[in-house]
């Protein structure tokens, strides 16, 4: 499928689905429309983006398209209304629109109108089906290992972490898979339950549902971490998953630099105390340990200055750690083969 990604003015760094849509998509992707960057290219804004060029609006794009992706997901998932003319463009030249917002864009009537009338879909990858249910508590029956990314706090890499693993995994032999917990995740597999729009109650079972579908059929499942267990806003996505999933292995993320919580004046714990968390936590359902940590160093410029904080982050986890990006996985999925 050819697209084009909507991040206006948030591109690269505060736009996580484009981005990470961008590295690990299937997607054609013809353009970025972002405003603020009309003109310049991907890969000269950050140097793990593909070439990729930006215009400002989808009425600029020089190929056409078959969908329009928005990739952005601010907090709370809402609609900035001066994305509206690029919305209703795509839709009136025929292309479908796939968001991951909290916002669906089949409940506003002009975008399903316009829809109707152009023979287009909407894809709003954050509603969950009807259907979820409680946890029933079985997901470690499955044969395959299962290895579940957590973090220090929102925004710190646990799904580039996850992909990175699979990826490596995959070239070293290894069968395993990938369980999209998020949009950006579901977007880039085609499948998956968007845990932080799924009712509280059935927040465990939609993953154990997950676990159980692919489990028996891979030897290990990599499942995508939200969050944060001591986030002062989402801590419950991140216990519905590390319930649901009862992971073997647990990687535990954190970004270089991050002193407190995103979007929140709050401090964060020191990093040892994560893992006393995650496994305390982890003890009664599936009995999980945290064996290895991910570093995100994109903030440090200075490649030694980057090595020297990811061997820091290892003295303070007493467990080896790397940044996937930066140095590559191996060390990660050592530690979990």
């Amino acid at each position: 499928m050819r697209i084009a990604i909507l991040a206006h003015e948030r591109f690269p760094d505060g736009a996580k689905t484009a981005t990470g849509v961008l590295r690990y998509g299937q997607h054609d992707v013809v353009a970025v429309l972002d405003r603020e960057h009309d003109g310049a290219n991907a890969s000269a804004l950050r140097r793990d983006l593909p070439e990729t060029p930006i215009v400002a609006s989808f009425s600029d794009l020089d190929e056409p398209v078959d969908a329009l992706l928005i990739g952005i997901s601010p907090i709370g998932g809402g609609f900035d209304e001066t994305w509206r003319p690029d919305v209703r463009a795509a839709l009136r030249a025929g292309c479908d629109v796939i968001s991951g917002l909290h916002y669906f864009l089949e409940d506003d009537s002009e975008f399903r109108s316009l829809a109707e009338e152009n023979g287009c879909e909407l894809w709003d990858v954050r509603r969950p089906p009807s259907d979820l249910g409680v946890a029933d508590g079985v997901a470690d029956e499955v044969e395959a290992t299962v290895v579940a990314t957590v973090g220090t706090d929102c925004g710190v890499g646990k799904m580039t972490t996850t992909l990175e693993l699979v990826e490596r995994a995959r070239e070293r032999g290894h069968d395993v898979a990938f369980v999209p917990t998020g949009q950006t995740g579901i977007m880039i597999e085609g499948w998956g339950y968007p845990i932080d729009r799924t009712i509280s109650d059935f927040t465990a079972g939609a993953v154990e549902e997950m676990i159980l579908e692919r489990g028996n059929d891979h030897d290990y499942l990599f499942v995508e971490g939200q969050a944060s267990i001591v986030h002062p806003a989402y801590s419950g996505v991140t216990a519905g998953i590390l319930h649901g999933s009862q992971a073997d292995d647990l990687v535990l993320c954190h970004a270089a630099g991050r002193e407190n919580f995103h979007g929140f004046s709050q401090a964060l714990p020191p990093v040892p105390e994560f893992v006393d968390l995650y496994e305390s936590m982890a003890a009664p359902v599936g009995g999980g340990e945290v064996v290895a940590g991910a570093l995100n160093t994109s903030t440090v410029a200075d490649d030694d200055e980057a090595a020297a904080a990811v061997e820091a982050y290892a003295d303070a986890l007493g467990r080896p750690a790397a940044d996937p990006v930066r140095e590559g996985p191996d060390a990660i999925l050592d530690a979990i083969l």
